[in-house]
């Protein structure tokens, strides 16, 4: 078993908590502290999981997990850009990095399963 940061979807994770972390500094007072925050938590919740299904021998329901709280992080950053608080190129940045990790925890939950 690989340790979860040597993981190239760990790497990519973070990699994308620290976007979020970067963008939502910048946003109205009105939503820093809580659409904001919000994206944080729930960007941080991702890493729990790889953690959780890195050391689970039953992998299935973490990934199940992220794939969840991903698909609401997925939304938040679309209603910011609805609201005109994130940029479009910030949108794609963060959209192309979701799509490559997307991929991994699809091909990790589907290979648990065999």
């Amino acid at each position: 078993m690989a340790l979860y940061y040597d993981l190239p979807v760990f790497k990519d994770v973070y990699k994308l908590v620290q976007k979020i972390f970067e963008y939502t500094k910048d946003f109205p007072r009105e939503y820093k502290y809580t659409l904001g925050q919000d994206m944080k938590r729930d960007a941080i919740q991702l890493i729990r999981s790889i953690y959780r299904a890195n050391k689970a021998i039953e992998k299935k329901t973490y990934l199940e997990a992220f794939l969840d709280d991903f698909e609401l992080l997925k939304f938040e950053i679309r209603l910011c850009v609805d609201m005109k608080i994130l940029a479009i190129k910030k949108q794609v940045e963060l959209t192309q990095l979701m799509d490559v990790i997307g991929k991994q925890i699809v091909g990790w939950r589907n290979a648990s399963l065999t």
